[in-house]
């Protein structure tokens, strides 16, 4: 069994979300000791948005040469999904969404043919296999019936982006309110790190 495991923060050792996806994966490992593990951090091997040429190339075009490099890693990124059995994201919320770097890195692995195709009755995911865990981190409060609910397109854009590739069931750890004050962060980080002990193994 293989389990992906993708980081997004850019605040290294700092970071909530990094601290909550490690104690996934930790806890997955143990439960699991022959999982095959891969790691990915987006902040370290950031990849490129998409440009024109990438979609140019995409259509079959050729592609420039200077333009090699960024799809080979294309291919690698979107082989790593398609390989993995479990796939564990830390996804930390930004002006009230996702980082850029998990945006980049979800542009190349939601392709038409290899994690959707459409059909008669529209969109089909094919991922629909893998388990999926995100370790979210925000720094005030985005839950339902909260003042600031409506501003929350993190974990909603990430169950819809997960949803059209066929993934209906992901699982969240939410570390929410980091940011309101010491003894919030330390609370809310504790609690996340708990459910993540207490996940069922791989």
């Amino acid at each position: 069994m293989k389990l992906l495991h993708i980081d997004s923060s850019v605040l290294g050792p700092h970071s909530v979300s990094r601290q909550v996806s490690a104690a996934i994966v930790d806890r997955l490992r143990a439960a699991t000791p022959s999982l095959e593990i891969a790691y990915r951090d987006l902040t370290q091997t950031p990849l490129a948005h998409l440009s024109g040429s990438h979609l140019a190339a995409a259509q079959g075009a050729p592609a420039p040469a200077e333009l090699g490099p960024d799809l080979a890693a294309s291919a690698a990124v979107l082989n790593e999904f398609l390989d993995a059995d479990i796939v564990v994201i830390g996804a930390p919320m930004y002006n009230f969404t996702i980082p850029s770097q998990l945006k980049a890195w979800i542009d190349r692995v939601l392709v038409a043919g290899k994690t959707f195709k459409y059909g008669a009755n529209g969109p089909e995911g094919l991922a629909s296999g893998k388990r999926v865990i995100v370790a979210i981190s925000r720094g005030g409060y985005y839950g339902a019936g909260t003042p600031a609910a409506s501003l929350e397109h993190l974990e909603t854009y990430l169950r819809g982006v997960l949803a059209f590739i066929g993934i209906t069931s992901p699982e969240f750890i939410i570390a929410d309110g980091i940011q309101v004050g010491p003894e919030h962060r330390e609370k809310s980080l504790a609690n996340a790190l708990q459910a993540a002990t207490s996940l069922r193994a791989a």
